[in-house]
């Protein structure tokens, strides 16, 4: 098939942005990509491992020529990337990126995005619990969803350019506005991760007559706390950028888990049996 574009940059060549770079590589969507990234080890890796087929020795120099920039950093810092390359991007470019909270994303970059260019809010819903250019794969994107979050400044023509690169990927596109977007991911991942962390946290900080607990974890221990291994900066950002959903999922959980509580207090084991068959349910109908 015919490129979609022919020069993308990449701002971030680990798991996302090089698992975003090799599979528009491997449809055949892309002529040329060039790695960005403040790792310089991890961008040589990148480049050795064919993620990218040039690096740039700084992101301003990178993004020159580019129809699309993928901007792939902790979500904190999407916008001071956005900043520092805005003077340097040519007229029309696009740039997206990958993070997994949009509201303020998108509003810090519809204010910084020169005129003429456009910014088009992205969030790929996959991922691993690994990181850096030795994590990526092609196939990440292969059958899962990508949520567009246009603003301001996404013009119809970007946000079709988007969603083709997305859909050449693997990826299933939809759109959706930006708050309603991170309301709800505070529920379904950012919510899951801050458990996780903090179960881990507890369990491992527990005191049971000195012994270590961590010793005895076995495979339902394990599956359920995987994504404890996520990289605690990004969740850090993550946190702090979606403050204000996640607690209110947080409040949400705390609430369940008091109601749990006082069932197994009272022995209430009819109580007890609804509760858990409820959660099955909802648990059975998304497998």
């Amino acid at each position: 098939m015919p490129f979609i574009i022919k020069k993308l940059a990449v701002i971030g060549t680990g798991l996302i942005g090089g698992s975003f770079a090799l599979a528009l590589r491997e449809a055949g969507a892309v002529d040329r990509i060039v790695g960005i990234d403040s790792d310089r080890s991890n961008l040589e890796r990148a480049l050795s491992l064919g993620l990218v087929d040039e690096i740039a020795e700084d992101a301003c120099s990178g993004v020159s020529g580019a129809e699309v920039v993928f901007i792939s950093v902790p979500v904190c810092s999407i916008s001071s990337v956005l900043g520092s390359i805005a003077a340097s991007l040519p007229q029309g470019c696009i740039v997206t990126d990958g993070g997994s909270v949009k509201a303020a994303i998108v509003r810090e970059c519809d204010a910084l995005i020169p005129a003429g260019c456009s910014f088009v809010g992205g969030h790929p819903i996959a991922g691993t619990e690994n990181s850096g250019a030795t994590a990526a794969f092609a196939a990440l994107y292969r059958g899962k969803r990508c949520v567009l979050t246009p603003g301001a400044t996404s013009s119809a023509q970007a946000l079709d350019t988007v969603a083709r690169l997305w859909k050449a990927a693997g990826a299933e596109v939809c759109n959706m506005e930006p708050g309603h977007h991170d309301r709800i991911f505070a529920e379904i991942s950012h919510l899951p991760h801050a458990i996780a962390y903090t179960l881990v946290h507890a369990v491992g900080t527990a005191d049971v007559e000195g012994e270590n607990v961590l010793s005895y974890t076995a495979g339902g221990f394990r599956d359920f706390t995987r994504i404890a291994s996520s990289d605690p900066v990004m969740w850090r950002d993550i946190s702090l950028m979606n403050r204000d959903a996640l607690l209110a999922s947080i409040d949400g959980f705390t609430a369940s888990l008091a109601e749990l509580r006082r069932r197994i207090d009272r022995g209430d084991s009819d109580g007890l049996s609804e509760f858990f068959t409820t959660a099955k349910k909802f648990r059975d109908g998304i497998l």
